[in-house]
């Protein structure tokens, strides 16, 4: 047995899950009256906010893989919050559009993830929310960027 045994609790990764579960999981239960999930809220934003159109750029910018993405988009433009279409020159290329409805439930679930955010950082300090965030980044840079297959 190693003079320095490995303990879960305290290894890094476990807690780093164990924080985005948690984050995650209050954040899914406030939006679930909405009937949304949080991939759907990444997808609002995505199209909404950061005007993104192309399902690869959607799945990209949330860090989903390309099935994923698509399964979650058929389920919303089922639901009418998006809208799948070609592109203008090319109608193979499709475009990721919200709906009248998408935008509402963008407007209305936005406030919700501002304030989930706001509940766990304010449990640090700014100077220790600096300090994350510069931690996190060091931890990420030149890691290759896992898509997640949800």
């Amino acid at each position: 047995m190693p003079d320095d045994p490995f303990h879960l609790h305290r290894s890094l990764g476990y807690q780093v899950t164990m924080l985005a579960r948690v984050v995650e999981r209050r954040f899914e239960q406030r939006i679930a009256e909405f009937g949304l999930t949080r991939v759907m809220w990444c997808v609002l934003l995505a199209a909404g906010r950061e005007e993104l159109t192309a399902p690869s750029e959607i799945a990209s910018f949330i860090g989903i893989d390309r099935t994923a993405a698509s399964r979650t988009l058929r389920q919303m433009e089922e639901r009418g919050l998006i809208t799948r279409s070609g592109g203008a020159q090319d109608g193979r290329k499709i475009q990721v559009r919200l709906t009248p409805g998408g935008r509402t439930a963008l407007a209305e679930v936005l406030p919700i993830a501002q304030e989930n955010a706001a509940y766990f950082e304010a449990k640090l300090t700014g100077q220790e929310l600096a300090q994350l965030r510069t931690a996190a980044a060091k931890l990420l840079a030149d890691e290759p960027r896992i898509v997640a297959k949800l």
